[in-house]
């Protein structure tokens, strides 16, 4: 039987959070459990030699592309001002795909070395009233602003090349500006990371053909009394008695992440999209363990939740729809919650990643056969066998 989940502590960009909390229907995991490893000798030589080559062409574009240590080094401090600075305003985070786009608007409360108050609504249409509060007080995976927190920096270092791009300016602020190359010689995205306190103030992602496909900007910043805590400064519309949280456990290392496949959870350490294990935890929803994982590149973040159990047939607030060649369930309005039954167990994908990358996370997850798939062919294979002998 599948038990709802109540709202926990993530390290996570607020981004890919609330929209988790914003869209999930009460009882919905988030989960992207991803491709098995495995391969041949042969196959494994092929990975090695591919992995070698974009080393290389790595090191080569980071020759072409001077400023690197200074690009690291304003990112790893607009991860820590997003720590120490109090300061409140509004993250703006657009999408673009094929079939359309996406709007997220959350007004921000911070508060130095505390916690966060971030309240979500889609642009338009309010369908989170209740703010979620945060805490950044974890070392391991504090939240950032617009993605860019110590973890996932490391992650964008080791996929991409990172480079200097000078002086811009974010609104009406001066602001020093960091790219991130793909090996390919492509530009994946730029940061726009306010001069004075470093606070990352916009970020742009593009695919591979230089199009922007998503735009993140946090607008109407001020900086708040140090003093205060996130309670205060929050008007009262967004002011919570408590934290709403589950009882999530402190983010677990890797190796004890890994270390609960032995428990019988799916736990990968990487996800199609060349997504890596970054940070999770767990937590008991009623009887029922319940696991959630964040993968990452550094720019994509895929939110994983496990939970035992199965679906009801209907779910108010999400439609069918296929994805990586299985029928699934998509929450409305922006498309970014996924959730299906596999093998007695709930999957539910919460993503801010690109539609191919999606894709092929949700169809390298367990899944169940179409309904009544399973019982047709063991009729057809009957009446096969009675053909073959008329005499049994």
């Amino acid at each position: 039987m599948f038990t709802p989940v109540t709202r926990r502590r993530d390290g996570r960009p607020p981004l890919v959070l609330a929209a988790a909390l914003a869209l999930a229907v009460p009882g919905i995991l988030v989960s992207a459990c991803s491709s098995q490893s495995g391969s041949s000798a042969a196959g494994g030589s092929a990975v090695t030699a591919a992995g070698r080559a974009a080393a290389a062409n790595k090191a080569a574009l980071s020759a072409r592309r001077p400023g690197a240590v200074r690009a690291v080094r304003l990112l790893t401090q607009a991860a820590q001002a997003t720590i120490v600075t109090s300061y409140q305003g509004q993250e703006v985070v657009t999408r673009w795909s094929e079939g359309g786009g996406s709007v997220l608007v959350s007004n921000i409360w911070h508060v130095s070395g505390g916690q966060t108050v971030t309240q979500t609504q889609d642009a338009g249409a309010s369908f989170s009233s209740r703010p979620y509060l945060s805490s950044d007080t974890d070392s391991q995976s504090p939240e950032g602003v617009l993605g860019v927190t110590a973890p996932l920096v490391q992650l964008l270092e080791s996929h991409y090349v990172v480079a200097y791009a000078g002086t811009g300016s974010a609104g009406n602020r001066t602001a020093q500006v960091v790219e991130a190359w793909r090996v390919d010689g492509s530009i994946a995205a730029r940061f726009w990371l306010d001069d004075a306190t470093k606070l990352p103030l916009e970020r742009e992602v593009f695919d591979t053909a230089a199009h922007v496909i998503g735009q993140d900007v946090f607008i109407d910043v001020s900086f708040a009394n140090p003093g205060a805590s996130p309670q205060q400064a929050a008007p009262a519309s967004a002011r919570v008695s408590s934290n709403p949280q589950g009882p999530w456990t402190d983010p677990l290392s890797r190796r004890q992440l890994l270390a609960l496949r032995a428990r019988g959870w799916l736990v990968p350490s990487e996800l199609p999209g060349g997504l890596s294990l970054f940070t999770g935890a767990e937590t008991q929803a009623g009887t029922s363990a319940v696991l959630d994982l964040g993968y990452s590149d550094g720019l994509s973040v895929v939110s994983v939740f496990e939970q035992r159990g199965n679906l009801p047939a209907t779910l108010p607030g999400w439609r069918k729809t296929k994805a990586g060649g299985h029928v699934i369930f998509v929450a409305e309005p922006d498309q970014r919650s996924l959730t299906w039954s596999g093998r007695g167990r709930v999957y539910t994908v919460v993503a801010d990643a690109p539609a191919q990358t999606v894709d092929a996370v949700v169809g390298a997850l367990p899944h169940d056969g179409p309904t009544g798939f399973w019982k047709r062919m063991s009729r057809g294979l009957g009446r096969l066998a009675s053909w073959a002998n008329p005499f049994h």
